[in-house]
């Protein structure tokens, strides 16, 4: 991708790390269970964060300023869609974490259908 995902990929890696040690270090006695209970929350977390910024980084994002034939196709009757503007999609990520993509939103001139694409 580009440096702007891999400082944000090594940021949010970094942080990930601080916060285990935090919690090692506040938790000494610890089962094993909630040792990994407490690493697969970070880490789903982390995977949704990771999600979101690769979706984000994508270029198939941001298509709005392309040529219209390169635009995406209606997948009902194959039209070139037209741009509406950026709009964001709530998705639910890994563990049930929250994931926000702000992406070009597209309506069909033939049939009116409204999407995000791609999908």
């Amino acid at each position: 991708m580009n440096e702007a995902f891999d400082e944000t990929w090594r940021e949010m890696s970094e942080a990930l790390l601080a916060e285990i040690k935090e919690w090692n270090a506040s938790h000494p006695k610890a089962t094993f269970q909630e040792l990994e209970e407490a690493l697969h929350e970070r880490l789903s977390r982390l995977e949704a964060q990771a999600l979101q910024a690769s979706a984000q980084a994508r270029a198939a994002s941001e298509w709005s300023h392309t040529p219209q034939w390169k635009h995406p196709k209606c997948p009902g009757c194959g039209t070139p869609l037209r741009a509406r503007g950026k709009q964001e999609r709530h998705l639910q990520g890994p563990g049930g974490h929250e994931v926000t993509l702000r992406r070009s939103y597209g309506i069909c001139p033939q049939c009116g259908m409204g999407l995000f694409p791609p999908r």
